[in-house]
């Protein structure tokens, strides 16, 4: 696709992936009736794809965090909208799409701890440790990526590219 330079993890390679993250999954939550929060936009593929594999069940919930608006990098500034989940003395997952800085996924962790969740875990599709700026790893990895500016598979730059079926690398001419 045009502006993408290099395709970094292919389709094929997160069909597989997500399989092998629903298997661990299954693993530790089939029998606990978890409530499953997705965070939009930038999960949505990866959580549709996730959610297939899951055969037990569970409950699904959607909540929308915004820290980048069209920039590429988080302000810092989170904010969290969406209804009001009760999740006390619940299994909480909590579906991400990419954890750089960690501040979003922490904010959201003590967050959903302090209305009483039972448990919070973590299943993120791309970790960029490389650019972690708090003290905290997703229970669940889907893949470990360069410090690139990516797209594709639900994430995107300025809200286009999320329709990619693959993650490639945004070329930077089209960040500045």
């Amino acid at each position: 696709m045009k502006n993408v330079k290099e395709v970094l993890i292919s389709e094929e390679e997160i069909q597989n992936r997500v399989q092998e993250m629903a298997d661990e999954i299954k693993d530790k939550y089939a029998d606990k009736d978890p409530l499953v929060v997705s965070v939009l936009n930038g999960s949505f593929m990866f959580c549709s794809d996730l959610m297939k594999r899951l055969n037990f069940p569970l409950e699904l919930n959607f909540i929308k965090v915004s820290s980048y608006g069209n920039k590429t990098e988080s302000s810092g500034n989170i904010q969290i909208s969406g209804g009001r989940i009760d999740m006390k003395d619940r299994a909480v997952l909590i579906v991400e799409d990419i954890i750089d800085s960690g501040n979003t996924l922490k904010r959201l962790t003590e967050y959903f701890n302090q209305l009483g969740a039972a448990s919070v875990e973590t299943a993120v599709f791309l970790d960029k440790p490389s650019r972690r700026e708090v003290d905290i790893q997703a229970d669940y990895t889907g893949f470990e990526i360069p410090d690139e500016f990516v797209v594709g598979y639900g994430l995107d730059f300025a809200q286009y590219y999320r329709n990619l079926p693959y993650v490639g690398i945004l070329d930077e001419a089209v960040l500045s």
